[in-house]
């Protein structure tokens, strides 16, 4: 007998737990430093966040890293909010209908680039890592 497909889109708990799982595939030594990073699923970024990025639709942005990087932070830090990692679940799966990818692909592939924003890369940075990858 076929599955059955779900009656309703993901929600904001299911999203976390595939990028919790996600966090967890990370291999050592980058897990460790990953270990405070708040996760955090919303169903948009609010309007502060889409004005400050340069988003006009919020519909165009799936995932935020939120925090310094690591290379630049300092043992004198201290009081301020945690690393954050913010995962925007309408994008997703907006995004998730328009390509067809899997969806623990896709949050994986966001949750990703969102960490190598939390170790100091740049967007350029990781878009010359996924073509060196598919090369």
């Amino acid at each position: 007998m076929p599955t059955q497909a779900p009656l309703h889109a993901p929600d904001n708990d299911a999203l976390e737990a595939l990028a919790r799982e996600a966090l967890a595939r990370i291999p050592e030594p980058f897990s460790t430093h990953l270990k405070d990073v708040v996760l955090i699923v919303e169903d948009f970024a609010d309007e502060e966040t889409l004005k400050l990025m340069g988003f006009e639709d919020p519909f165009e942005l799936t995932g935020l890293y939120h925090g310094r990087p690591i290379g630049e932070k300092s043992s004198f830090d201290s009081g301020g909010l945690p690393d954050r990692i913010h995962l925007y679940r309408r994008p997703l799966l907006d995004e998730w209908c328009d390509t067809g990818v899997a969806l623990d692909d896709l949050i994986t592939h966001v949750v990703v680039h969102e960490v190598g924003h939390h170790f100091g890369l740049s967007d350029d940075d990781m878009h010359a890592l996924e073509d060196a990858e598919h090369e």
